[in-house]
């Protein structure tokens, strides 16, 4: 009887074990389907992208310069801060060189502009479906 407890016992044991299992949960929709934008030294690689509602961007500094982002653009060579209604808060968004951030999620169907504080010129057309 004791080895039967025994026996019994040790099996709870391993299914314990065994259900408390390292499992990796997988990526929600709106991380797995978050678009990559690429940054050169002073540039978008791409001047626009388009996006759906409640999807965020992930920008991506290909090289050891830094970026700062911001709602806004550069007006003929002035940066001009503007954040759009219904545009998420970027303000001052550090991106090192190198690294990858994310901006959003984007939750109202629009045109938004984002731009690096630091290297004239440099913006992004975020087109919200």
């Amino acid at each position: 009887m004791h080895k039967l407890w025994l026996a019994l016992l040790l099996i709870c044991s391993l299914l314990t074990f065994a259900a408390c299992g390292g499992a990796i949960s997988p990526a929600t929709s709106t991380e797995a389907s978050s678009p990559i934008v690429h940054m050169d030294s002073t540039s978008f690689v791409q001047p626009s992208i388009t996006i759906h509602k409640g999807q965020r961007i992930i920008l991506s500094a290909d090289t050891a310069v830094p970026h700062i982002i911001a709602n806004g653009s550069w007006d003929n060579g002035a940066p001009k801060k503007l954040k759009e209604p219904g545009a998420p808060e970027v303000n001052d968004v550090q991106i090192n060189g190198n690294s990858q951030g994310n901006i959003g999620p984007f939750t109202t169907a629009g045109t938004f502009q984002l731009y690096c504080t630091i290297h004239p010129n440099m913006q992004l057309t975020v087109i919200v479906q």
